[in-house]
């Protein structure tokens, strides 16, 4: 298996999708909602990219958008373009949804909840099974997950300030993460005791 799972930051990422249709616009709404830079061309624009901030390009403007973007979408229908714009994307970013394999960049499955973004991807053999498996992992994650995850973080914030070592920091997160104490608070949705109490442990008050 030759490809990696990496998190790419998209704010002021400038991406050009090839396309307009299902797609595209779905690649389009996922840039857009995390901060890129959007053009697209092709035929027709839903209201809903415009009012994010999406461009409609006609196609013949293909090599300035290949030019001025850092990553190029190619999922448009018409072959013939499809392939033009991936041989001139070299040096680019590129996701090719017709071909994933034949880009370098592949945008799976992915989803929310809470502030936690999970993805997974098949290595192109079941989309089905993706779909299958979040709904899997959405059904056994908890609100009690999600608030854990917040109280680390920021149990992580106060220790940085008032920890050096590492690995004492890395102790304490493990200390918090066990306490029975924080974990009944959570499930009581007393996320302000907690914190009181994360900050009273690690000043050595309790």
């Amino acid at each position: 298996m030759d490809w990696t799972s990496l998190y790419l930051k998209t704010s002021d990422l400038n991406v050009f999708i090839l396309g307009t249709g299902e797609v595209a616009t779905r690649r389009a709404n996922r840039f857009l909602d995390h901060g890129a830079n959007v053009r697209l061309a092709g035929t027709s624009l839903s209201e809903e990219l415009e009012n994010k901030g999406a461009v409609l390009f006609s196609t013949q403007d293909v090599d300035e958008l290949v030019e001025w973007s850092d990553l190029v979408v190619v999922a448009s229908g018409n072959e013939e373009l499809s392939e033009y714009v991936a041989g001139i994307s070299e040096g680019k970013l590129l996701n090719r949804a017709d071909y994933p394999q034949e880009g370098c960049v592949i945008v799976p499955t992915s989803f929310n909840i809470g502030e936690i973004e999970i993805s997974i991807f098949t290595n192109g053999k079941s989309p089905l099974m993706a779909r299958q498996l979040r709904k899997k992992i959405q059904s056994i994650i908890s609100e009690e997950d999600i608030l854990e995850i917040e109280l680390q973080d920021y149990a992580r914030s106060i220790l940085k300030e008032t920890v050096n070592d590492q690995k004492e920091r890395r102790e304490y997160l493990y200390q918090i993460f066990e306490d029975e104490k924080i974990n009944d608070l959570i499930k009581n949705n007393q996320i302000d005791e907690a914190k009181d109490y994360i900050d009273n442990l690690i000043r050595g008050l309790e």
